[in-house]
């Protein structure tokens, strides 16, 4: 059986960019204005990422001048002990991306994106998972000056008031054991100004070169109406693709508005539904409709939005 899935995307820029664009016109801003050129002058930017998968690995790169990052990428599973690593330059990282199959390794691949070719599942099961990072330069590209890894449901919801930005994807996928999540923090705060969602990674090279963030996760995870109008006149718009497609489930949609005082910092999936409540405590939104609805053997994944 074909497996369909449904990609989310994001736009970011910094708040001056978002306040300074009327709600008419932020759909052809993120499309084509220039927001910003970083040009670094300093060497503390992070600029090389490494994982190691044994103690050898890690003194390697210990000698090579890396900075170990706490947390173990395999916690609660067994196998390898897994840590990643990073170094620091004058060039920043700016995006990090996750692959766990060979379609979304070719858009990173074609975007001239680095890999690490270090299975972050190594020995546990699970998926094959990489990790991979670009140092772009365009006015969607905000440097990268700390990187955390989360274990704990518990300490999710802090972090995103500490300004940190959460990468979709478990680094435990299918796998089990802990939820494990890196965080990033950018030299300055953004928002997010544009959403897209696709039904296939077909033009993941596209909209990496056009400064979007994939959302590494799939909202039809394990999956083989009347509302319109309610949204439409609140003045939302919807996300042209409807995220169970192909699964047989309710047709679920996703609607934004481009208006009002208080931009979005921050939007993901969020699969593990302990978390929940941590997010709640935090102000953070999950909006609790289970975009897998109607798929018998898909999993609950709701939507999280942080302002």
């Amino acid at each position: 059986m074909t497996h369909s899935i449904s990609v989310l995307y994001i736009y970011a820029a910094d708040l001056w960019s978002v306040q300074q664009t009327s709600a008419h016109q932020l759909t052809s801003y993120c499309l084509s204005f220039a927001v910003s050129t970083h040009e670094p002058t300093m060497s503390t930017y992070i600029s090389e990422l490494e994982v190691s998968l044994n103690a050898d690995e890690e003194r390697d790169l210990r000698r090579t001048g890396f900075n170990i990052i706490d947390g173990n990428l395999n916690a609660g599973v067994g196998g390898n002990a897994i840590r990643l690593w990073y170094k620091y330059g004058s060039v920043p990282i700016t995006k990090v991306q996750v692959s766990f199959n060979n379609e979304m390794a070719d858009g990173l691949i074609k975007a001239a994106y680095k890999k690490i070719y270090k299975d972050l599942n190594a020995g546990a099961g699970g998926c094959d998972l990489y990790l991979w990072y670009s140092q772009g330069s365009g006015e969607f590209d905000t440097p990268i000056v700390e990187i955390s890894v989360t274990t704990d449901a518990a300490n999710e919801g802090e972090k995103f008031a500490s300004g940190w930005e959460r990468v979709a994807c478990d680094l435990n996928r299918e796998a089990g054991g802990n939820w494990i999540h890196l965080w990033l923090k950018r030299e300055k705060k953004t928002y997010i100004c544009e959403v897209i969602a696709t039904e296939s990674f077909g033009a993941d090279k596209d909209h990496f070169e056009n400064g979007y963030i994939r959302v590494d996760e799939d909202t039809n995870r394990r999956a083989g109406g009347p509302q319109y109008d309610e949204y439409q006149q609140k003045k939302y718009e919807q996300v042209s693709v409807d995220l169970n497609k192909g699964t047989g489930g309710d047709e679920v949609i996703l609607w934004h508005k481009k208006e009002g005082s208080s931009p979005i910092k921050a939007i993901g999936l969020l699969l593990n539904k302990d978390a929940v409540k941590e997010y709640q405590k935090a102000r953070i939104r999950v909006i609790l409709r289970n975009l897998n609805a109607g798929n018998k053997e898909g999993e609950l994944e709701y939507l999280y939005v942080y302002q």
